[in-house]
């Protein structure tokens, strides 16, 4: 499959954003609570690998998932050299087997196995008023059971797939010691589906990332049903973010 000249527009547009200068550092501060050295740790849609990098960076290995063709090329060439990373381009989903992926050309961050999300979204939230899905490609999926018994028990898990969060965590039935999954502005309900099957899974604790922002939005961490107010109360007008979620104990 060729790249056209929109995938590259919108592949050049991420690397400003995801690897400018400072970035890194910010990231590592981020997550050095939840990643150790020898940890084990899940990206789920990993995009261009800026959170992969930080995770080794932090001296963990990383299994890396990305199931677009091009994104995940440049994700190899990006972070493929690094002996602590391992790049799949598969999704993650609630089952084994093939799903479709909708992709976005000149939005390649938007690209999404959710047809649900995909179609609300354009609805739901102006910003997504004007993107455009204009193809479908089949892409292999895999399970966080069966991801955990190839390679273990992550210590910490995160995911960014454009409104399938809750199909991935349906595929998990363990809890892990931190998580993190994206919401968006629109499609609210995604996250709150997110905590409530975390809150299935052991007693957690939650807190919120605004949009690209590298501090937590409480100084408290609340329990599930106060992060699942907080989401179905409007998430205080936050367009995007990352609900982070610790289990108690770990």
């Amino acid at each position: 499959m060729k790249s056209s000249v929109s995938e590259w527009i919108g592949l050049i547009r991420s690397l400003i954003v995801y690897r400018r200068p400072g970035r890194q550092r910010g990231l590592r501060r981020l997550y050095a609570p939840f990643v150790r050295e020898g940890d084990l740790v899940f990206d789920v849609g990993a995009h261009l690998g800026d959170r992969s990098a930080a995770f080794a960076a932090l001296g963990a290995r990383v299994i890396a998932f990305e199931p677009q063709p091009h994104v995940a090329h440049l994700l190899r060439r990006l972070v493929g050299r690094n002996e602590r990373i391992t790049v799949r381009e598969e999704a993650v989903g609630a089952r084994r087997g093939t799903e479709h992926l909708a992709i976005s050309r000149r939005t390649p961050t938007v690209s999404t196995l959710s047809g649900s999300w995909r179609t609300q979204l354009t609805r739901t939230n102006a910003g997504f008023r004007s993107v455009r899905w204009e193809e479908s490609v089949p892409v292999p999926v895999v399970t966080l059971d069966g991801l955990i018994e190839s390679y273990g028990v992550p210590s910490f898990c995160k995911i960014d797939v454009e409104g399938y969060e809750a199909e991935v965590l349906a595929g998990l039935s363990r809890p892990l010691a931190g998580l993190s999954v994206e919401f968006v502005a629109g499609q609210l309900d995604v996250a709150a589906a997110c905590v409530a099957r975390l809150q299935e899974l052991g007693s957690y604790r939650f807190n919120v990332v605004a949009g690209e922002q590298r501090t937590f939005a409480f100084e408290a961490w609340m329990d599930g049903d106060a992060a699942i107010a907080w989401i179905e109360s409007g998430a205080d007008g936050v367009a995007s973010g990352d609900m982070y979620a610790v289990l108690d104990g770990a």
